[in-house]
């Protein structure tokens, strides 16, 4: 065990399978591919998951709908989508696509399209593929969204309406951004309350506002870190090499690792009320882990709670479907349903 990490004894399972939803087809192998929208205090809402170029929808009631990308010239050049997810601000909420032609955004229940945002495809090399990727609400109005140039672009969202704008770029990473994630909990004095990271691992801090502020980076060691999460000052990120680190926001220090999947990581997700983190990976498997912070000594801590094993599936998709993580839902790639998860 890496530092931080507190070996547990065997215990009942906390968790057991309860019902299984059914896609129109199956989820892509793509990072983070399960949308969950969960109101507070209320069972979710809608799942969302993406295959090729349309987005999966289920709702509480009838059949599943299909989002297809937008941006193709002609029918045989639609674009891959390659995430989707619901930000939740004050405001509003809003369903965004991203794919390799630019960002949709919609209402939440994917009824009305808001805006659509083109990416710059003339100036890339050929070579080179273009698409965003990384989503997520961001301060009191802003929605952030990752692109294969490293750049962040920040949308500034109206409370309603239309007139979304593009605020500012955020230019910091030198690689493709895998995933955003805002803080969920109480950001110490000084720690930031944004965090990015890219295909080489380097994570960059910031400070939300009328203008974002580099607070920290932090240098990848060439292992993409595929999925991010923070909490009360707590950088949880997930690798390539199956492992989970867990960082300082404010210092950038690393508190904690652990040799959490036999293989490539593609989701991480963490239930702001408890401190629950869910991890799944192309190993198969899915883990519950509980972090927390030692009042009288800071360490930061990460615990065991629970193993779910999907059977000879890559786990590409698992979130938390209420906000104390006591349920959670996962997808896999060729897995033509999401499979929900309750107490055991």
């Amino acid at each position: 065990h890496g530092p931080g990490v507190t070996p547990r004894l065997s215990v009942p399972p906390r968790y057991r399978r309860e019902r299984a939803l059914a896609l129109r087809s199956s989820s892509s192998a793509l990072y983070n591919n399960l949308a969950v929208l969960c109101p507070p205090a209320r069972p979710p809402r809608a799942f969302g998951a993406v295959h090729g170029t349309t987005l999966s929808l289920l709702g509480p009631e009838g059949p599943p709908r299909q989002l297809p990308a937008r941006g193709g010239c002609s029918a045989l050049s639609t674009p891959l989508l390659t995430q989707a997810a619901w930000c939740e601000l004050p405001a509003r909420v809003l369903l965004v696509l991203t794919s390799q032609r630019g960002v949709q955004m919609y209402e939440a229940d994917g009824s009305t399209l808001v805006f659509w945002h083109a990416l710059d495809i003339l100036e890339h090399p050929a070579a080179h593929s273009v698409f965003a990727r990384g989503i997520s609400a961001a301060g009191e109005r802003f929605i952030c969204v990752g692109t294969s140039s490293g750049a962040v672009l920040v949308f500034d969202i109206p409370p309603k309406g239309t007139n979304v704008t593009l605020s500012e770029v955020l230019e910091q990473h030198r690689d493709p951004i895998t995933d955003i994630a805002a803080e969920q909990g109480q950001a110490p004095e000084g720690a930031g309350d944004l965090v990015t990271a890219d295909d080489s691992g380097t994570l960059c801090l910031w400070s939300t506002g009328e203008e974002f502020t580099l607070l920290g980076k932090i240098p990848g060691s060439g292992c993409t870190c595929s999925s991010v999460a923070l909490w009360n000052g707590i950088v949880a990120a997930g690798y390539g090499n199956g492992q989970i680190r867990l960082w300082e926001a404010g210092t950038g220090q690393l508190r904690a690792q652990v040799s959490a999947h036999a293989r490539w990581i593609y989701a991480l997700d963490l239930a702001p009320l408890t401190g629950k983190l869910l991890s799944g990976a192309e190993d198969s498997f899915v883990h519950v882990w509980k972090l927390s912070r030692d009042p009288d000594t800071d360490d930061v801590e990460i615990q065991h709670c629970h193993t779910e094993c999907v059977t000879d599936t890559q786990v590409c998709g698992a979130r938390f479907c209420d906000p104390a993580g006591d349920t959670f839902a996962v997808t896999g790639y060729d897995l033509s349903e999401i499979l929900c998860y309750g107490p055991a």
